[in-house]
């Protein structure tokens, strides 16, 4: 039997063979490594949270199947280095060398939803309306007025990211 993990959806899917696809949840449990191992077809994890949260059950899953699995420390977008983070998970997420990647908090909530408002924001376009009618689909409206502040004045145009053009996902369009 499949089971996903708790809030699970799609951030990216730009291609009809889901090699580069961007998945967000909640912490995946026992119970949902069928789902994930099978379905998925990952070879990135990133986890949104406590490096003590990551149990040895979950590390050795990652393990066995060959996930990269990244953990980013972090509490809420009060972090004195949310900035750093951000920057470090858009690299990871500019190379397609990375994907299928699942991204996680905890809940799949305020953290991941902050995360993919950016995402949204920065390398899809979207409006901020449309991110904070997301953010509030994932947190049943339990507004998190820091989390969409942050989404909304979080800017990356003074920002150098060294990239490696050829390894830019297919819906990066660059001039």
């Amino acid at each position: 039997m499949y089971i996903p993990p708790l809030n699970l959806g799609m951030i990216i899917n730009s291609s009809d063979d889901n090699k580069e696809v961007i998945y967000r949840s909640g912490f995946p449990q026992p119970m949902n490594y069928k789902y994930i191992k099978e379905t998925l077809n990952l070879k990135t994890i990133i986890y949104f949270g406590k490096k003590k949260d990551i149990t040895k059950e979950y590390q050795k899953f990652t393990e066995e199947n060959g996930y990269n699995l990244i953990v980013f420390e972090m509490d809420s977008v009060r972090d004195d280095n949310i900035n750093d983070i951000m920057l470090e998970m858009f690299k990871l997420v500019l190379n397609k060398d990375n994907y299928p990647i699942l991204m996680h908090s905890n809940k799949g909530k305020h953290r991941i939803g902050v995360v993919t408002g950016l995402i949204r924001k920065i390398i899809l376009g979207w409006s901020i309306s449309g991110i904070y009618q997301e953010y509030g689909i994932y947190t049943g409206n339990v507004k998190g007025e820091m989390d969409l502040e942050f989404i909304n004045k979080f800017d990356l145009s003074d920002v150098k990211i060294d990239l490696d053009l050829d390894k830019l996902p297919s819906f990066i369009n660059y001039v």
